[in-house]
Order: structure tokens, then C-alpha cells, then sequence
């Protein structure tokens, strides 16, 4: 069986890259607001070698970090300076320490890590917020990948590209360098610890990573179903997505208004506690809406007057054809068009195959079903079957550019491609 002959697969191959490297906390002991005076730790073992150094070794030791690392990362002396400032309570047990020496305790207790050395996939795809320069008739756009490395720890990243008139596809060349975001708050609310991140605005957009800050991402960031949302003329981006700590998972909300600064909830409430929640674009009525599931098997309509804390809901789509017969779910915010809502969603069959189809929802009632695909439009294609889960496609949101949908899809959950799909076409195939 073969893909419907209206969707266009592209060659834009987006492939985890092992070289791109971010610096992360080493923490070879407890935390350091866990120590105290009399502890004697790997880490205060570590840092009394560091002292034992006379001066000239210190130098040439911090001269020889720097010849191995500096063009791997910027700003190095000062991400040094930043992981002392965070032993703070460790180092305070020790003799006064001169900046080599600072700097060097920084560099030993931070380590690489290749942040998407497994896999990039699972991608989500809006406007660019700066339009600046986009092709005549087209627009520039941003995608949301998860990446993986080593531990299977997910974080999100990005890329950039533009849209053509005619659909054509460009992706801007990724940076050499990665690096992480500084924490601007982190306090405790509701639902648990609420953090905002901000990068510099000179690090291209390919360059930010998001990687988990919180216990409750500490295994992973998974999943980030982007949505640019309108509200009273103004553009937020909020994605929601999967915080995995390793033993349980809970749906967050992250939201941003250019993709420097973000702010990343825990969202409350019975239907938070699944995954694969996907945001309305816009209010319906007056409220917040999502579509979401929360058995395991079926899409469910939700909607909330506070964006943070979603409860109930209602089954609006089962598994109804072979090819989806095991679960169904969203892949990605539902798109407006003049005939409805068009959710694409994934199915997954016998051997646990995944494939992606599209339903119509009705725009005033999005709980009532006008129309699905009773066909996959993408499934494996033979070139794309073998990754770290075979047999899998699948994607975390499109948009629509004119006539066309443009989708990213992941292959196999290990790397991206893109294909575009025509809308006349696409409509013409669902069925009652």
C-alpha cells in the first residue's frame, strides 16, 4: 500500500547530529546544599586536589581546558564561573579561592553532552515570529524537534527555515554551537515548580536547547506540540508537552512570544495527567479548548477557562479502522480552515505500525465528527521503516501555508523529513 497520491514527500532530511554538544552540571556527589563541614565527598575531594595545584599548574591546567573546548562552546570562562557559582555552599567549606581557581573547579565539575547523538524527530512546525525576509508569496517558520542522547534524556530544540510561494521547502544551515538557557525564575506554584529561561539573542534559534531543569523533566522533555495562539490581535506560542521524571509523567505548558524567553507550567487537573494534549489555536466561545487522551485508546474534547488546569471531557473519535485499531491520537493542534478543523491524527495497527490520517471537526462544535480518513495518508514508506522504533511515523503538529498543509513528520524516532499535502485534495478523501 502507498502513500495517497496527493501528499509530496520532500528530501530534507534533518539527522542527529553526535558532534553538537552542550556543557551540563557534573555532580559526582550528593547536591551541594546537602553537604556539610565534616563531609568529606567526592566532591570536596576533587576540589581539595584542585587547591593542592601551585599556581603555575592551575594556570596551565585552565590553559589547557580552554586549548580542548573553546571552540566547541562560548562564553566558556563564564559557564565555568557560573557552575562555582553554584557549588557556592560546597566551596565555602574550603579556603578562599583565587578566579583560576574558580574557574577550574567550574571546568571539573561540568561535562558534554551530545544532546542529540540517538535521534531528532517528533517535530512541530509555526510561523516565525520575525517575518523579516521571507520569500515573496511564502513564509519563514520555526520547528520544534525532540532530541535524544545519551540515557534516552529528551530536550527540545529548534530549527529554522522558509516556506515558498509554491511550497518549496528551505531550512537554514543549524549552528555549529548549542547552548543552554539561563534560569531567570524558578519558583514553586500549584502544580509544582513554574520556571522561566532565557537564551541570548545573538544564539542563533538552532542553537537553543531546552534541556529538563525541573525534577520532573529530569528524564525527558518529550513531545512539544507548538501552536501559534491568537488572542485579542497578540501571538503567543504555547506548546504543550510531556515532563517525564523517569517514574511518572504529567503534561506542561511552555510559551513564548519570539523564542528567547520562555516560561514553562505544570498544567493541573485529571487530563493533565496523560500525554498528547494539543491546544485549540484560538478560544472557542470564550474558553480554552484541547483535544487529548486520557484512556489510553480514544481523542477526547476538553475545554477549560483557565488555560493552566484542564478537567473532563468528552470522547469525540475511537479506533474505528484497521490501521488504528490498537490507540488513536493528535498529531498536533487542530488547523482552521474554511470547512472545519483539520486534525491530523496517528493510528497505530498490527505490529505496532504507526501511520498518520486527518479527521474534520465542525468549527463551531469541534465535538462533532464531520468527516476522517478511513486510509492512512503517510505511512512507512520501505526507505523509512528501520530507526530506533521501527515502522513508525509520526508528527507533533503542521500548518497550512495557502492550499497546501506542510507537515514534518518523524521516521522511526530517529530522524525528520517533511512532505505537503494539498488541501482540495485532502478534503476530497475524508469521508462520513
Amino acid at each position: 500500500m502507498t502513500d495517497v497520491p496527493f501528499l509530496n514527500r520532500q528530501a530534507l532530511y534533518l539527522r542527529p547530529d553526535p558532534a553538537r554538544v552542550l556543557v551540563r552540571a557534573f555532580k559526582p556527589a550528593i547536591e551541594p546544599r546537602e553537604l556539610n563541614p565534616v563531609d568529606r565527598t567526592r566532591a570536596n575531594h576533587i576540589i581539595d586536589r584542585v587547591l593542592a595545584l601551585d599556581a603555575d599548574a592551575a594556570t596551565a591546567q585552565l590553559d589547557d581546558v580552554l586549548e580542548n573546548f573553546q571552540g566547541r562552546h562560548r562564553n566558556l570562562l563564564a559557564t565555568f564561573d557560573a557552575r562555582a557559582d553554584e557549588m557556592e555552599d560546597t566551596l565555602a567549606f574550603h579556603p578562599a579561592l583565587n578566579e583560576t581557581q574558580r574557574q577550574l573547579i567550574g571546568a571539573y565539575f561540568l561535562h558534554e553532552y551530545s544532546f542529540e547523538a540517538s535521534a531528532l524527530f517528533n517535530p512541530s512546525i509555526v510561523p516565525h515570529p520575525d517575518q523579516t525576509a521571507a520569500p515573496p508569496g511564502g513564509l519563514r517558520f520555526i520547528l520544534s524537534l525532540r532530541a535524544v542522547g545519551e540515557g534516552h534524556v529528551s530536550s527540545l530544540t529548534f530549527r529554522s527555515g522558509t516556506i515558498a510561494a509554491d511550497g518549496a521547502i528551505a531550512v537554514d544551515p543549524t549552528g555549529r554551537l548549542s547552548a543552554i538557557p539561563r534560569i531567570t525564575s524558578r519558583v514553586r506554584g500549584p502544580g509544582g515548580e513554574e520556571v522561566e529561561v532565557t537564551f541570548r539573542p545573538e544564539e542563533d534559534i538552532s542553537e537553543r536547547v531546552i534541556f529538563p531543569i525541573t525534577e520532573a523533566q529530569s528524564n525527558g522533555i518529550e513531545d512539544a506540540r507548538f501552536v501559534a495562539f491568537e488572542d485579542g490581535g497578540e501571538t503567543t506560542f504555547y506548546a504543550t508537552y510531556t515532563a517525564y521524571s523517569g517514574r511518572a509523567i504529567r503534561s506542561e505548558l511552555i510559551e513564548t512570544r519570539d523564542f528567547v524567553s520562555f516560561r514553562m507550567t505544570p498544567l493541573r487537573g485529571a487530563a493533565a495527567k496523560n500525554k498528547g494534549m494539543a491546544l485549540f489555536p484560538r478560544k472557542l466561545a470564550g474558553r480554552y479548548a484541547m483535544i487529548g487522551r486520557q484512556d489510553s485508546e480514544n481523542l477526547y474534547l476538553i475545554y477549560s477557562d483557565d488555560l493552566h488546569t484542564w478537567d473532563g471531557g468528552e470522547v469525540i473519535l475511537k479506533p474505528e479502522f484497521s490501521w488504528e485499531f490498537v490507540q488513536i491520537g493528535n498529531c498536533g493542534s487542530p488547523i482552521e480552515l474554511d470547512e472545519g478543523w483539520l486534525l491530523l491524527t496517528h493510528g497505530v495497527g498490527p505490529v505496532r505500525k504507526y501511520s498518520i490520517g486527518a479527521v474534520l471537526l465542525d468549527k463551531a462544535d469541534p465535538s462533532r465528527v464531520l468527516a476522517r480518513s478511513r486510509e492512512p495518508l503517510v505511512r512507512p514508506a520501505p526507505s523509512e521503516r528501520e530507526g530506533y522504533v521501527p515502522n513508525v511515523v509520526y508528527t507533533c503538529g503542521a500548518l497550512r501555508h495557502r492550499d497546501l498543509i506542510i507537515l514534518p513528520y518523524a521516521v522511526s524516532d530517529t530522524f525528520s523529513n517533511f512532505a505537503t499535502i494539498r488541501i482540495d485534495a485532502l478534503l476530497g478523501t475524508l469521508r462520513g
